[in-house]
């Protein structure tokens, strides 16, 4: 369970110290505007998501098992987020993701990183698309510039009273959203490996600040940011609690786990290297603790962000150092700027956030499967959409393991003959 990064600085030079950092930095500039919109979909304020990709991200780049990944708060979590911060307040949120961290340092101890493995891969894409339609619908109401002060989190519910407040829609604000989106898209294509994302949302909120467009903007929904991180302290903890926030710890505990360790493989394709994952399950937990203890939402492993890492020209786990320190040298020295993003530009960065993490590509392929994962898939989606993440992944990991009990005994049947007596 030794930290990748002992393993990378035993031979480290300066080119590799060169390409960490302007990855690093490259990188950071992606992860800037995403864990701010991030953080206000959750329901949280947009200084929690600088915290999280700060803290959860160093702290994942100093443990982890992956010399390539990227850490901080992701799309995934926003369900769980929204969820526990309506039912329980932030604190609870912040005792849960305590809790979570705990949790995954004790399986990364016992070495359960492997475990992961055997979560059917139809659940894992049944909950992923299905958090991408609740994260797409959630950004309605900013997207279109409607206004409603609080949309409900059934989805049913949800798409009623969007559709209720169609009239009070603002061109200036879905124009926002929409050129953001469309430079999002054009940038990725035209220049892969430039930090696209933080170009598209800076620029149209620049038009909004100079043309003065009555669009909202993070200063005028939620104020001044914070120049300083926050003074760790713990949430207040009881036994009472603890019990009550038990099943949303072991979710966030187990989306950190996948998610970290799904990112991880991705990289090792990238880069033809191999993670070691109870490192990384051990490191996820450390990175939640340090992320409650500043008061930071639940954080994992980032397959965009680790993608872009690698595509930057990442090495080693100094670029995700880098990464971190960039972000914080921003919040010492510019939180005013934030400021100025507009809600509908960050509307439109996750609605593509949404749609990429749903994985579009490869929806031929989940129709081309056995007949179990398709209706494995369609069960986990459509609980996650209707229902709850955690009965979603409940009922899924269990109907995923009945079909494979029964695959198997149908295999030993199928090879079993009479003994002759």
């Amino acid at each position: 369970m030794k930290p990748k990064i002992l393993t990378t600085l035993a031979t480290y030079d300066r080119h590799q110290f060169t390409s960490d950092v302007i990855a690093g930095i490259t990188v950071a500039m992606v992860a800037l505007p995403l864990s701010l919109a991030i953080a206000i979909a959750s329901g949280a304020g947009p200084e929690k998501g600088l915290v999280t990709a700060i803290v959860a991200g160093l702290l994942i780049s100093l443990f982890g098992g992956s010399r390539v990944q990227i850490g901080g708060p992701t799309g995934a979590f926003i369900v769980v987020v929204y969820g526990v911060i309506a039912t329980h307040g932030y604190d609870g949120l912040v005792l849960a993701t305590l809790m979570a961290g705990i949790i995954m340092m004790v399986a990364g101890y016992l070495r359960a990183g492997n475990l992961v493995a055997y979560v059917p891969e139809a659940v894992i894409n049944g909950f992923t698309i299905g958090i991408g339609i609740i994260i797409a619908t959630s950004q309605i109401n900013d997207l279109f510039g409607l206004s409603i002060k609080d949309v409900p989190a059934e989805f049913i519910e949800k798409m009623h009273t969007l559709w209720n407040a169609r009239d009070s829609l603002s061109p200036f604000a879905l124009g926002i959203g929409a050129v953001t989106m469309v430079l999002i898209v054009g940038l990725r294509r035209l220049a892969p490996k430039f930090p696209g994302l933080v170009v598209a949302v800076g620029l149209t909120s620049a038009i909004v600040a100079f043309a003065a467009l009555p669009v909202d903007t993070i200063f005028s929904r939620f104020g001044d940011l914070p120049r300083t991180l926050p003074v760790p302290s713990l949430p207040v903890i009881t036994v009472e609690r603890i019990i009550e926030l038990l099943p949303s710890a072991f979710i966030i505990a187990f989306l950190a786990s996948v998610e970290s360790l799904l990112s991880a493989m991705v990289a090792d394709r990238m880069i033809g290297g191999q993670h070691r994952p109870n490192a990384e399950v051990l490191a996820q937990g450390f990175a939640n603790v340090g992320s409650a203890l500043f008061g930071g939402l639940p954080a994992t492993g980032a397959i965009a962000r680790t993608a872009t890492n690698v595509r930057a020209g990442g090495k080693t786990p100094v670029a995700g150092v880098v990464h971190a320190l960039t972000i914080l040298l921003v919040m010492l020295l510019a939180a005013p700027l934030a400021g100025y993003l507009a809600m509908p530009a960050l509307a439109g960065l996750l609605i593509l956030t949404a749609w990429n993490m749903s994985e579009p590509h490869k929806w031929r392929g989940y129709m081309q499967a056995p007949t179990s994962d398709r209706v494995l898939l369609g069960v986990t989606l459509v609980l996650t959409v209707f229902a709850d993440l955690t009965v979603a992944i409940g009922v899924g990991v269990a109907l995923g393991l009945a079909l494979r009990l029964r695959r198997n005994n149908a295999t030993m049947e199928k090879d079993w003959t009479p003994p002759d007596r």
